[in-house]
């Protein structure tokens, strides 16, 4: 199992995709269509992407965050399976809802793929996705499993972390939005003892001024290549192909008053739970 460098530069893609094959009530993207045409102009954009990687002299981590579901998308499935087996790659994962056929994983190298799993209840029964974590790890495939913190979720969470490996992580999603009051203390007790960073996610710390690595070793890239600190941050940095990112690449502190994502909070350099998924990236995988 190849571990990530602290200098890697991670990299959160997300391109045009906004489409998805799910309904959940919480999603603003549920069964939404692309047009043929925005199908294929990601596709391409993803192909430079996957060039540029390949061509890229500096240590990677990719992480592709699309809106919508990537993996019922060929271009996706192909981009994964190229990217793992370049030498300067040491992590590509995507999130999905864990749809789609897998039998494709035979063909990446499972030393650098993961897959950031998400179960949606309303949407797939509970023995078929279960089954489907089991072929990944007959694979040997790095995964983690997700659910969001509802209510009407709380017998699925209690029966998925009873059907996962004990050093398989089930990560929980605090509902969001939702009442001030949603959560009692003896839920929030309950959930993160099965998530033990539920209660981070719950109620993050404030950020503005935080010391964090987007910018640096952690930046934002849409389908046009243009460079952003991160998701959550919109401060142009250049672009990724024409080489003006790196003319204003540096660390920068946070400008916004919270950060309450995942993948935002964890470049944090002042938090110690950053520390504790340094060997699992930022696509909450369990360091085998």
């Amino acid at each position: 199992m190849r571990w990530l460098d602290d200098k890697a530069l991670r990299i959160l893609y997300r391109g045009r995709l906004t489409s998805c094959n799910y309904d959940c009530s919480y999603c603003p993207f549920a069964k939404r269509r692309d047009t043929r045409a925005t199908l294929q102009k990601d596709a391409a954009d993803l192909a430079r992407f996957v060039a540029w990687a390949r061509s890229s002299s500096e240590q990677l981590a990719i992480l592709f965050t699309p809106w919508g579901e990537g993996l019922v998308r060929k271009h996706y499935i192909e981009a994964l399976i190229e990217v793992s087996h370049f030498a300067n790659v040491q992590r590509v994962a995507i999130q999905t809802n864990l749809s789609s056929n897998l039998r494709w994983v035979s063909r990446a190298n499972r030393d650098v793929l993961a897959l950031w799993c998400t179960y949606h209840p309303s949407q797939v029964s509970r023995a078929a996705f279960l089954d489907r974590v089991r072929l990944l790890r007959e694979a040997g495939v790095r995964f983690s499993v997700g659910i969001v913190g509802a209510r009407e979720h709380f017998d699925d969470i209690a029966t998925l972390r009873a059907a996962l490996q004990p050093e398989e992580y089930l990560w929980i999603n605090a509902l969001s939005p939702r009442p001030a009051d949603y959560y009692s203390s003896a839920e929030i007790e309950w959930l993160a003892s099965i998530d033990p960073h539920f209660t981070f996610n719950l109620a993050p710390p404030p950020s503005l001024g935080a010391a964090c690595r987007a910018g640096d070793l952690s930046i934002s890239v849409d389908g046009d290549g243009n460079v952003r600190p991160c998701h959550f941050v919109q401060t142009p940095l250049g672009n990724l192909y024409d080489g003006s990112f790196e003319q204003q690449r540096k660390a920068t502190s946070c400008p916004n008053a919270r950060c309450s994502c995942f993948i935002g909070y964890i470049h944090r350099t002042d938090l110690n739970v950053a520390a504790q998924f340094a060997q699992g990236s930022v696509e909450r995988i369990w360091a085998r």
